[in-house]
Parts: structure tokens; sequence; C-alpha cells
């Protein structure tokens, strides 16, 4: 009897050691260098392969609004290693240790933790023909329907817009879920969106879960086809530069566009909701400009296999790093937060003739912080009388012009000296690298 209960013990602890074991080797390892490189923060990241897992690891990094300036993705069998060289939004290497301790949690937790933002909202999904003043429409609808708007992100592109919008009911705080309620409102705004001219396309819905709210733009926007429309505005810095090219079981891509904040994760998020798996890749920036190269497959490990479906990746990818193009003047509100306030201040807009090209909506304890990128009705740079003016009826203390954040800070001589340390030697050309091991495995 007592050989039996030992037995037993040695049994439940070898199981423990087999779980701590499986735990760990299915745990991404996560590492944090503030010292290889004198200007941005190293993230090392070794995990193993998993479809999603790296837009999973960049979403991180995007959502505590840190800039990639240089990227090294490699996959060796089963297991990924992941090397991220990244800044804060000043262009500079981190040093908050909470940010440091967050991101490195969240890091090693990629495969266990799947949280919403947005518990207790109810989110509405919108697409249509976006048109000047179509944004006030909606809020103003939403303010008579007593619905109060907490959170929210607006994107347009090619004449089209998605929005997602977070609500709660003003008078009981609570998520919408009477379903009477829910159909009112879905008719109202589909009414709204539909306009004279947009009877077939216009779409609203209501649920209370929704994935990141950023992905789910990007899917909404590609599933509006809006990558197959003509470009309304013409970006500054001129359209991304796209291109697919097949080498032995690989396929590569390369996207070379102006640098900005998000990029990585729009491009790694568009493959991935493709259905491609990112095997290889390096992410380099120079200045204000970005190159980005992947090599990827199928999720069956196929490569692309037709020119119908390589042209399709080109226009995917360069719609996916023009939604998010802030083209405009950047207008910041900050107040505090009543029933009502988005629809004044988006009527305001529409009745000075200004058009929001894109949107950013949060409240917090009370204090709502929204951001406009506007544009005059044609779609070119707004009057600065206009802006004066509106500033003005709004409150020039409460509404003011914001440039963008600066994140780029060296100049071009200064990004090759650093590639010349340590810490560009970490970051070599990976197509150089794949193409020479594929040469050498004569699959070249």
């Amino acid at each position: 009897m007592q050989m039996q209960r030992v037995e037993n013990m040695e049994r439940h602890a070898f199981l423990d050691e087999y779980e701590k074991l499986v735990f760990r080797m299915n745990t991404p390892r996560v590492v944090i260098d503030n010292g290889v490189c004198p200007t941005a923060t190293i993230v090392k990241v070794d995990h193993a392969r998993k479809h999603g897992i790296l837009l999973e690891a960049v979403q991180i990094l995007t959502d505590l609004n840190l800039s990639v300036k240089k990227a090294h993705i490699s996959s060796d069998g089963k297991w990924f290693m992941d090397v991220f060289h990244v800044t804060d939004q000043n262009g500079k290497k981190l040093t908050d240790e909470s940010v440091i301790s967050y991101m490195e949690q969240s890091l090693g937790t990629i495969h266990y933790t799947s949280t919403s933002d947005y518990t207790g909202l109810t989110a509405l999904e919108l697409t249509g023909t976006d048109r000047v003043g179509l944004l006030s429409e909606v809020f103003a609808v939403l303010a008579n329907l007593q619905c109060n708007v907490v959170e929210a992100k607006v994107w347009t592109h090619n004449g089209r817009i998605a929005s997602l919008i977070y609500v709660k009911d003003c008078n009981s705080g609570s998520p919408i879920e009477d379903s009477q309620q829910i159909d009112t409102i879905e008719a109202r705004l589909r009414n709204v969106l539909k306009g004279d001219n947009d009877i077939r396309s216009a779409k609203t819905s209501v649920s209370l879960a929704v994935t990141h709210t950023e992905r789910r733009l990007h899917q909404m926007m590609f599933a509006d086809r809006d990558y197959e429309r003509e470009p309304v505005l013409q970006l500054n810095g001129g359209s991304p530069v796209v291109t697919v090219q097949h080498w032995a079981d690989y396929s590569a891509v390369n996207v070379e566009c102006k640098d900005r904040t998000k990029l990585l994760f729009d491009v790694v998020c568009t493959l991935t909701d493709m259905e491609y798996v990112v095997y290889h890749a390096t992410i380099d920036t120079t200045g204000d400009r970005a190159s980005l190269e992947f090599w990827i497959r199928h999720t069956d490990g196929t490569p692309i296999n037709s020119e119908a479906e390589r042209q399709r990746v080109i226009l995917c990818l360069q719609a996916a790093v023009e939604r998010r193009a802030s083209e405009g003047v950047r207008l910041e509100l900050c107040t505090a937060d009543r029933p009502g306030l988005v629809a004044e201040v988006t009527r305001t807009f529409r009745e000075n003739g200004l058009n929001v090209t894109r949107a950013e909506i949060s409240t917090t304890l009370g204090t709502a912080f929204n951001v406009f990128y506007m544009t005059d009705a044609a779609g070119n740079p707004a009057d600065a009388k206009i802006i004066v003016a509106v500033r003005q009826r709004i409150g020039l203390s409460e509404l003011q012009v914001k440039e963008l954040p600066l994140i780029y800070h060296r100049s071009p001589e200064s990004e090759e000296e650093e590639a010349g340390g340590v810490a560009g030697a970490v970051l070599l050309s990976l197509g150089s690298i794949v193409k020479r091991n594929l040469y050498n495995l004569g699959l070249i």
C-alpha cells in the first residue's frame, strides 16, 4: 500500500513536470534589450509556429503606439524568431518600466490570452459610400436614439467608409440588448448610409463582441472590396509600390512606401486574413521611407500560383497601406464628455463644408479625446480660415490643430552608420539569406 502511494506521488510529480515542459514549449520566450542598440529597444520573441501569432505579436506593439523601425522574422522548422527594433512615438528608446513589463508579459502569453477592451458596450459596424456630412448624420441618429458613443474609429478609402462605433444606453449606462431597440438602430443607420445612391452596398450590424477593432476595420473594408475601386484622393508621397515574385516554394512580397506608425500591423493583418503565412521577413526604415519584404505561402504550404492571385495580393496590400494614410488637417478635441457631443462637433464640420477622412473617438473617466482628419468637400486641404472659424465655434482651447507624431528623427546617414554596428548586424538582408539557402538546396 505504501509502495503504491509512493508510485502515485511520483506519477503526479512526473505529470506536473511534463505539463510545465509543455507549457514552456508553447509559451513564447521574450527578451527586451535596451543595451544593444543606441537608438531603439530590441524586442525578441521566440515562439512556435501558429497561424496568426505573428499578427498577435505585432498587434501588441501597435496597441502600445510603438514604431517598428526594423524587424527580422525567421522560421526554423516549427519555431519562429521575431526581432523588432522599436521606439516610442518621439523616436526614443523605451524607458518606462511599466510599459516594458506590460509588453514582456503580453508577448509571453499571446498563446493563451484573448481579451476584449470593449466589454459592456454594444458594437455597431457600418460600411457604405462616403460623402460629406455622412458621419454627422450617423452620430445625430445615435444621439436621437439615446445611444451614448463611448469609442469609435472611422476609416475612409476609395470613396468607401467603414466604422466601428461602441455605444451604451444613455439612460441605463448598459449595453443595448433589447432586440426591438437594436432593429430600430440598424434600420435608421441603414437609411442614412444608403443616401440616394447606395441602395445595395450599405451595411449595418450590431454585436456585443468583436475582434481587435483595427483588424476588424481591415476585414470590413476588404469584404467591401475597396481595393477594386478607383482612388478618390491622391496620397501625399505617392501610392505604395507592391511587387510579388515567385522563388522556389515561396512567394516574395515587397512593399515600398512612406513610413508611418502601425504600417507593419496593417500589412501583416491583411496577409493573415488572406490566409497567408509569413515564413521570413525583413522590415527596414530610412528617413521617412519603409521597405518591407515577406516570404509567404498559403496556409496549406503552397505559394501564390496564378497571375490573377498575384494581382489581387498587390491590390489588397496597396489598399491596406492606404486606408490609414492620414490625409488632411489633424484636429484634436479634448473636453468634458456629454451626451451628443460627437454629433454636435461633426455637425459643425459639415455646416462648414469640411469632410472627415478618418476619426478616432475615445472617452476615459468622463473626458472625451477625439481625433479628426479633415479636408474640404473636394478632398483638398481645408482652408485655414475655415479651420479657425470652426475652432472658434467649438472652443479654441478644446479643439486644436496638431501635427502628426514626429517618428523620424535621424538622417539616412545615421541610419547607415547604425546598420554597420552590432544592432545592424542582427538585421542582415533576409532576401539574400533566403535566396542563398534556396540555391544551396538546389531549389533555384
